[in-house]
């Protein structure tokens, strides 16, 4: 009779850059820009009495705020992702938070993106792509030189595991 193991999943170690937090944020703000933008036009076109435009603009303002000053604080203290011989492992969202572990024999492609935003604050996002139907493993916001020494840790060990990537 064999007796059942039990195997305890390790948080990951590393957190993304310090200045994710700016990226996120500078992000939210800008998915909250056209909806004030829509506002001023409703003002201006007087679609509703103007209390109406007060009150949808004042909760507009607070969910604003939250997701500008708030959220993106909250995503760095969830947001980690760890590199083993064996395995990338991530934890990533803020309200809905996600688990992913991609072992190494699965891994097919390891790219990195960076967009504007990225760029102007020297970040990237490494993104690992598996034989996975759940899709490729995000380890955002990095900072540009960790990012590129984790492509280059990635490559290295898959091209030294013996497995097929499928």
């Amino acid at each position: 009779m064999s007796v059942p193991t039990t195997v305890t999943m390790a948080e990951p170690l590393w957190r993304p850059s310090p200045k994710a937090k700016q990226l996120w944020a500078i992000n939210a703000a800008l998915l909250w820009f056209p909806v004030f933008v829509v506002q001023v036009v409703a003002l201006v076109v007087h679609w509703w009495p103007v209390w109406v435009h007060l009150a949808v603009l004042a909760i507009t303002v607070v969910l604003a705020i939250v997701h500008v000053a708030v959220v993106p604080f909250w995503r760095y203290r969830v947001h980690r992702w760890e590199i083993s011989d064996t395995a990338v492992y991530t934890r990533s969202g803020w309200f809905t938070q996600e688990r992913r572990i991609a072992p190494i024999s699965r891994i097919q492609t390891v790219d990195t993106e960076r967009g504007p935003i990225d760029r102007m604050l020297g970040l990237a996002t490494v993104t690992v792509t598996t034989a996975s139907s759940a899709g490729a493993v995000k380890i955002a916001a990095l900072d540009q030189d960790t990012a590129d020494s984790t492509v280059a840790r990635l490559t290295e060990i898959a091209g030294t595991n013996v497995g097929d990537a499928t």
